[in-house]
């Protein structure tokens, strides 16, 4: 799971079999505990969305606050790049 802000969002497209599919990008920060201390994180993740959580997200508008359940999984079979495959979305209200 990962939170952040949406900060890219393209149009939603179909595969060639006709599966909804849009492409995404999280800008996330918290603050975490490592070896006894508190770090801040920052980064930001490219992310896709297919079916119902595709039409879900083409409906959002940057800026808004998500939380993403998901899996990682490499940009292709040529590029170990990780991208977060999005399996539940939810949009973080009053923020």
């Amino acid at each position: 799971m990962l939170s952040g802000n949406l900060i890219e969002l393209d149009a939603l497209r179909y595969t060639p079999a006709g599966v909804p599919v849009v492409n995404f990008r999280l800008s996330h920060a918290s603050e975490q505990i490592e070896a006894g201390s508190r770090r801040a994180v920052q980064c930001e993740v490219a992310g896709m969305a297919f079916e119902r959580e595709a039409r879900l997200m083409a409906a959002a508008r940057p800026g808004m606050q998500v939380k993403v359940t998901g899996f990682l999984a490499g940009k292709s079979r040529e590029s170990k790049q990780l991208v977060l495959h999005a399996t539940n979305i939810e949009f973080v209200e009053g923020v």
